[in-house]
């Protein structure tokens, strides 16, 4: 008579190995992957940033590392034909703070800015909401405000010096048909000022209306839908559908026109035969402070400094305006009535 051992328990049994498997405690050893297989997950890993490496790499070659640079050229004396001199720590941004023409030139460069950029964001804003229109010719009026934006600066420049001329200019010559004296664009401050800021507003309102109407476009058209069942007008649905829906876009614009404002050269050093912003300077830019400071004084630490500044107050702008955006958009989505479960307001 053979005697059989008495059935172990389900907790036993589950926690038995089968003869083939490995002993009790000991982890699965896990099989040995080919140089192929480890080379197919590493691929896997450093492709996606080996395919982004190249922006970073050109952004580091001209961005970042010309800033750097910069910044320690500021902190030395450093002469155009005698190279790099002794470290002189903050002195060359001390002697910008001590200079009148400095702020001077800080002065005129935000009075363009704001004569600039204010305007033709507006006007760009417009001009889109426009062109997104059933208007006859669509295709031929969104291609021809891009006209502007192809011409080159120096042209446009001359072109409109002429036009502001303080004896012959056009623009004076219509003032006079009309009763209006003459305007002296290149003696006054505040005329100089629009001057300019009427170049680069029709320079660049036709790129910044194509953005924005690039944003236009991608608005869901139902939208427009239940606000004309609502009973809103054309300009009530712009208001209140079509603006914050491109929100997003407009900070964009906002903040790409910030840095091309602050950063004017073209226009100013151009409107005169001279180039240094006028006989008292007058619309003497930042960038044209530093132009004169590094290529006809020849020191370029203090140019460095300058730079630096200049590289500041666009960041200080800039996070301004996107505050500034943000909190405005946050205004209007509070003021927004919601909407019940229902669907009632």
């Amino acid at each position: 008579m053979t005697l059989h051992p008495p059935p172990a328990p389900a907790g036993d049994v589950a926690a038995s190995t089968s003869p083939a498997g490995p002993p009790a405690g000991t982890r699965p050893r896990r099989p040995r992957l080919s140089a192929r297989q480890r080379l197919s997950r590493w691929d896997v890993r450093l492709s996606p940033y080996l395919y982004i490496s190249p922006f970073f790499v050109l952004f580091a070659l001209v961005g970042i590392f010309p800033l750097v640079y910069t910044g320690y050229v500021s902190v030395h004396e450093w002469s155009l034909i005698g190279g790099k001199g002794e470290f002189v720590g903050l002195d060359n941004y001390r002697s910008v703070f001590e200079d009148r023409y400095f702020w001077g030139a800080l002065r005129n460069t935000l009075s363009i800015f704001v004569l600039s950029s204010i305007p033709q964001v507006i006007i760009a804003l417009a001009l889109a909401g426009l062109l997104d229109t059933a208007l006859r010719g669509r295709t031929w009026w969104r291609m021809s405000i891009l006209i502007p934006f192809v011409v080159a600066p120096a042209a446009v420049t001359l072109i409109f010096g002429n036009l502001f001329g303080d004896r012959y200019g056009l623009v004076n010559a219509a003032l006079d048909l009309v009763g209006i004296d003459a305007i002296a664009w290149h003696v006054d401050t505040l005329a100089s000022h629009v001057a300019i800021a009427t170049m680069v507003n029709w320079r660049w309102t036709g790129y910044n209306a194509l953005i924005l109407l690039a944003a236009m476009q991608a608005v869901p058209r139902d939208l427009y839908e239940s606000a004309e069942i609502d009973g809103a007008s054309r300009v009530r649905q712009f208001v209140s559908v079509t603006v914050p829906m491109i929100r997003p876009t407009v900070i964009f614009v906002v903040i790409t026109s910030t840095i091309g404002g602050l950063q004017i050269f073209t226009e100013p050093r151009l409107f005169d035969n001279v180039g240094l912003g006028g006989s008292d300077r007058q619309w003497q830019t930042i960038t044209l402070y530093l132009w004169e400071l590094g290529w006809r004084l020849r020191n370029l630490g203090t140019a460095a400094a300058v730079a630096w500044l200049l590289f500041l107050l666009i960041v200080i702008i800039a996070i301004v305006n996107l505050v500034l955006s943000q909190r405005i958009g946050a205004g209007s989505r509070t003021r927004t009535p919601g909407r019940t479960r229902g669907g009632t307001p």
